[in-house]
Formats: C-alpha cells, sequence, structure tokens
C-alpha cells in the first residue's frame, strides 16, 4: 500500500453538504462538527505517517488524517471501531468534521483503524519513535495556540491506569502459565504432551486444582505444579523455545520460584527478587505492581502537562510507562527532551516531584520548578541562610556572614561538615537556630546544599505568590476524574504500547472538547494572579 495525500480538503461542487435545508447547513455550522472540520482536521499532518507506507506504486492508502480524525472522535463518543466505521456512513456530522462529504463512498473499513494502529506499533517497535504520541503533541500545541495559552506556566500531574487482568494468587499464576504452554504444545503436536499433563489443557481443570481440592494442603499442590513445571520445561526447551508461552512460562518460574539442592521451592522475601516487575497475569505480562496509598494497583501509570492560561487549560504532553515509573522521573525524562525556553516558564508539580537534581536542571532549561508540598523531613529555616558553592561542595559564608575555618565535602552523602572559630559561633544570635557542635577551639555543623535549597523552597511556600501557584495547580487535579469518569479508562487494551495509543487519542478527544467549549464561549475559568 503506498502514501498518498489527501485531495479531499476542500468541498466540490457535488458535494452533499449543497443538499441540505438551509435549517439543517445552520443546524451543522453551530455543532462541535464545524470546530473539528475547521481547526483539528486541517492540522493533521499526514507526512508525518508515510514512513508508514510503501515507496512502490500500489493501491493507495485511506487517507490519513481522516483515520487520524476518525480515532479521536472514536473516544470523543466512546465508540467501538465497528460503531466508528458505521456512524461515519450514517452520520452526516462525523462526515463534514472529517471532509469526506465529496466521497462517493466512506473510506473506511472494518479493518481500517486496526490496521493503521498495527502501523505505528510495528514502527515504533523497529525504530523507537512514537509517531502517533508526536501528532497528539502536534495537535495540542495547535489548540493551545488557538485558545492563546502562551505555556509559561504549566501544571504536572499522575494517574494509575489498572490493567483489565485478574489479580492472581502465585499458585494461580504458576498453573496458568503451565496451562497455556500445555495448550500451546497440544495444539502444536498433541502427541508429545504426557497424559499426566494433558489436565492442563482442559478449561475446567483450573477451578478443579485451584480451588476444589481445598482439602488438600496448598503446599502439596504447589510442589505437584513445581514438578510438573519441571517436566514441561524439560521437555519444551528445546522444541518450543520460540513461543510467547515458552518465555512466558520461563519468566514465572525464574521469578517465583528457586531450585535448592536440586529441588524447586517457591521464592521467599529472603531469597531476594521479589520486585515490583514480576509478571503479575501472562494475559498482560508488562503490567507491574505498585502499592500507592494503601491500595495495590497492577498496570501503569499516565503523566501529563497541561498548560494554564485566561481562556483554560490544555494538555500539551503526556508520557505512559508501567506503574513502577516515579514521579521524579516522570519530570526528569521530561525536562531531558525539553528544549531550552527563551522565555522563563514555571511548571507546578506536588511533592513527588520534587529534587534537587530535577530543580537544576529545570533550571537549565530556563523553567521554574515549583513544588507546592515536599515529601519527607523538613529543614530547618536557618538552612536557607547559608551560602554554598555551585557544586554543593563547599560552604562559602553562614548566615552570620562568617567564613568558615574549614570545611570538607563527604561525597557519600553529599554533605558538609563545616568547622568555624570557637568566638564565631559562641556569641553568634543564630546558634539556637543552627545547633552547632561547640569544642575548646572550634564549632562544628554538618549539612549540605540540598539541605539549603529544600529550606529555601519551604521559606518560599509561606508566600502570597506560592499559595497562588498551589490553588493553580490543584486545578489539574480534575484530569483524573475526568478521563476515568468520560474516556473510560477502563476499557484501554492491554500492553504498554497499545495502551499508551489509546490514552494519546483520549488527550487529543479532552482537548478537542476544551477547544469547542472556548469556541462556544460556554467555559467559566477561575482566574489567578500568577496568570495575569
Amino acid at each position: 500500500m503506498s502514501f498518498k495525500e489527501n485531495a479531499y480538503q476542500q468541498m466540490s461542487f457535488t458535494d452533499s453538504f449543497s443538499g441540505l435545508t438551509v435549517r439543517e447547513q445552520k443546524a451543522l455550522e453551530k455543532s462541535w462538527a464545524k470546530v473539528f472540520a475547521d481547526e483539528i482536521f486541517p492540522a493533521i499532518d499526514e507526512k508525518r505517517f508515510s514512513v508508514l507506507y510503501s515507496d512502490k506504486a500500489s493501491r493507495p492508502n485511506t487517507p490519513v488524517n481522516v483515520v487520524v480524525g476518525a480515532l479521536i472522535i472514536k473516544e470523543l463518543f466512546d465508540y467501538s471501531d465497528d460503531e466508528m466505521v458505521e456512524n461515519l456512513m450514517l452520520d452526516f456530522r462525523i462526515q463534514y468534521a472529517l471532509h469526506t462529504t465529496s466521497f462517493e463512498e466512506q473510506p473506511l473499513s472494518d479493518k481500517t483503524l486496526s490496521r493503521f494502529r498495527k502501523r505505528c506499533y510495528d514502527y515504533e517497535t523497529l525504530h523507537n519513535k512514537d509517531l502517533y504520541h508526536d501528532c497528539v503533541k502536534d495537535l495540542s500545541a495547535s489548540i493551545a495556540k488557538l485558545m492563546e495559552i502562551s505555556g509559561k506556566v504549566r501544571r504536572m500531574d499522575s494517574m494509575m491506569i489498572e490493567s483489565n487482568i485478574r489479580k492472581l494468587s502465585r499458585m494461580e499464576l504458576i498453573y496458568t502459565c503451565i496451562s497455556k504452554l500445555a495448550m500451546h504444545v497440544d495444539k502444536t503436536n498433541g502427541s508429545t504432551l504426557p497424559d499426566d499433563l494433558k489436565h492442563y489443557t482442559n478449561p475446567d481443570d483450573f477451578n478443579k486444582v485451584i480451588y476444589h481440592q481445598r482439602s488438600t494442603d496448598a503446599d502439596d499442590r504447589i510442589k505437584q505444579l513445581l514438578s510438573d513445571g519441571d517436566k514441561l520445561l524439560a521437555m519444551c526447551e528445546s522444541e518450543y523455545n520460540d513461543s510467547t508461552e515458552y518465555d512466558l512460562f520461563v519468566r514465572c518460574l525464574s521469578e517465583q520460584t528457586i531450585v535448592e539442592n536440586e529441588t524447586r521451592r517457591l521464592r521467599t522475601k529472603e531469597d531476594g527478587s521479589m520486585r515490583s516487575t514480576m509478571m503479575q497475569n501472562p494475559s498482560d505480562p508488562e503490567a507491574t505492581f505498585r502499592s500507592k496509598a494503601g491500595k495495590e494497583h497492577r498496570g501503569y501509570v499516565a503523566n501529563f502537562e497541561e498548560c494554564v492560561g485566561l481562556n483554560g487549560s490544555v494538555v500539551t504532553e503526556y508520557q505512559y510507562e508501567q506503574n513502577n515509573h516515579s514521579d521524579s522521573q516522570f519530570i526528569r525524562e521530561h525536562l531531558q527532551q525539553m528544549d531550552y525556553q527563551e522565555e522563563r516558564t514555571v511548571i507546578i508539580t506536588d511533592g513527588a516531584y520534587s529534587g534537587t537534581e530535577n530543580t537544576q536542571l529545570a533550571a537549565d532549561k530556563n523553567v521554574e520548578l515549583i513544588t507546592t508540598n515536599l515529601t519527607g523531613k523538613p529543614a530547618a529555616d536557618i538552612l536557607a541562610d547559608f551560602e554554598f558553592n555551585e557544586e554543593g561542595t563547599k560552604v562559602l559564608r553562614c548566615p552570620a556572614g562568617y567564613a568558615p575555618k574549614s570545611c570538607s565535602y563527604m561525597k557519600q552523602s553529599n554533605q558538609c561538615a563545616v568547622s568555624f572559630l570557637h568566638e564565631q559561633c559562641a556569641s553568634c544570635p543564630h546558634q539556637k537556630q543552627c545547633k552547632p557542635k561547640i569544642f575548646k577551639r572550634v564549632a562544628k555543623i554538618v549539612t549540605s546544599k540540598a539541605a539549603h535549597e529544600r529550606a529555601k523552597i519551604q521559606r518560599n511556600m509561606r508566600s502570597e505568590e506560592f499559595k497562588n501557584y498551589a490553588r493553580l495547580r490543584n486545578g489539574v487535579e480534575t484530569i483524573p476524574s475526568n478521563m476515568r469518569n468520560n474516556y473510560h479508562l477502563e476499557k484501554i487494551p492491554r500492553g504498554k504500547q497499545r495502551g499508551k495509543f489509546f490514552f494519546g487519542s483520549k488527550i487529543a478527544a479532552l482537548n478537542f472538547r476544551k477547544l469547542f467549549t472556548y469556541v462556544r464561549g460556554l467555559g467559566h475559568y477561575a482566574q489567578n494572579p500568577v496568570l495575569a
């Protein structure tokens, strides 16, 4: 299939729009379709996706801007792929939004959307470049420009996304992996599967082994599963080692068990390596485990950056990772790929994004990272008045203005052990705040630049400007509930790559709603002095 740009950008004389009555045309002009057709559809860059198609002359592709537009509208109204194809044929508003009113036949078929997604997945796997993410990001930038949002003030938050998988006990997980491999072997060459393992291919066997044998000790059932697992492993390691089922089975055994004195047993915490990256369910092997705020999560985490202005807000960037990815990692990766900002930019986050390294990385990009709360132990306020060198390896002056007698940097703890003359600290008015250890000739204190920076942030948090930033950041917390309630995150497919693609479409749909609200003058946005 070769790439061809969409030639149907303008209405033709035979366009079906001209067949509508004046009343119908007015209703269409007032609908969401008008804004989508005028602002979103023309902003979709088709050429970006040309690499997905052949250079050779062959049957042309379905117009890419129609496909991408359909993916956004699909999330806008919570359609399935089939419903999207059907509604494009029957709903004139969707045809108008996608500029297909001049087509003799609507261009989407039952496999168009899934095949486009597959091409994007394959390209990202081969080239480590997410074309669809870049497309959604550019559309978001276009929307922000239309809404006159400069991007000088941004806010950031993250949200957990549960994978649509069942929580499995260790016994259930091992059984499931054995069963999947046994069924694969039976399907490939049933004669090679031993008779004592064939019960794993029976759909009713799971309940029989896991639930109906409660009278049998759990340890005995685990021993039997591990014995069967070893037997299956020896049989498959040469002939079936290129299958997904075998890979998952081996991964399960390596993570959940250990061989000791030639006998396989379950791994314990004392054995180590009980990590959050361990497989939770073979139905979604990429899903990871995380405990947050007293709740267990199995799946992924999304991070998003929202630009804020007087006319509203737009999500201009998003990240999607396994849920053991921390907020601090998200902001670090985001700042590393960010270009240097010509104008001072503020990013407002909660305390989970804080850190000296992140603050410095932001400063290098002309970005001020403001965290509205801090995690960990508070620093003494007096530490904000100490003066350090740029590397943080030497204290230059104390709050009273004295240069230290000596200063040694402890690389392992990133702290400075500082000595001052006895008389300087003994009579200093800041002695009760600094709390130095006073000896006969010197006074000593141990501190760090990290504590100094933390104390400065704590002091700044008491200012009125900071309180305005804190109030502004609270608005970003509406996105997770909005996404869950209106964009049905529980329907996101399994797997990191596929989940990220669908999440991007939902972000694009969310931003379009914001644009439509702005264009129609329906939105009311709480004003904040920091936006003025």
